[in-house]
């Protein structure tokens, strides 16, 4: 069994963080149904203003409030403004990767989602494992990011 991504939300903005609670991270169940993640699910957060990376569980909020909020401990790693990754993952095999398609939203600044898409693992001509991102509503293949066309993070401002 190998850990895989199963479902990502790319790019959402922190709208709050709450010390003073239990710990853990709360979102808006609209936002989670839609790529399955579900409440009181481990998820990884990846914060990309200051590379911090911490586990926590998922609480649902108000439905349609774009809410992203760390509670507890979770609070010291982000502030609101900053712009995170979270991710929910499972333990399977390749083949259960290939089937079931992890699927990802991407949000602008204001936590509106302004794309979705797939990721698609899949076995090329040549008998090997490879990968293709794919725009959920037209199953066209995207590129996937290469050496040299990412962009760079721009400096956090003091």
């Amino acid at each position: 069994m190998e850990k895989y991504v199963r479902a990502k939300l790319h790019g959402i903005t922190v709208t709050g963080a709450v010390l003073n609670y239990h710990g853990s991270i709360t979102l808006d169940p609209l936002h989670c149904r839609e790529i399955g993640i579900r409440p009181m699910e481990f998820v990884d957060i990846w914060n990309r203003n200051s590379g911090a990376r911490i586990s926590t569980y998922v609480l649902y909020g108000e439905p349609g409030s774009k809410c992203c909020i760390l509670n507890g401990a979770a609070a010291r790693t982000c502030q609101p403004g900053d712009v995170v990754i979270i991710a929910a993952s499972s333990y399977g095999r390749v083949e259960d990767v290939m089937r079931d398609k992890p699927r990802v939203l991407i949000f602008d600044a204001d936590n509106a989602i302004i794309d979705r898409v797939t990721y698609d693992v899949f076995v090329n001509g040549d008998g090997d494992l490879d990968m293709q991102v794919l725009d959920t509503e037209t199953e066209e293949s995207r590129p996937v990011p290469m050496p040299g066309s990412v962009s760079r993070l721009q400096p956090v401002p003091a």
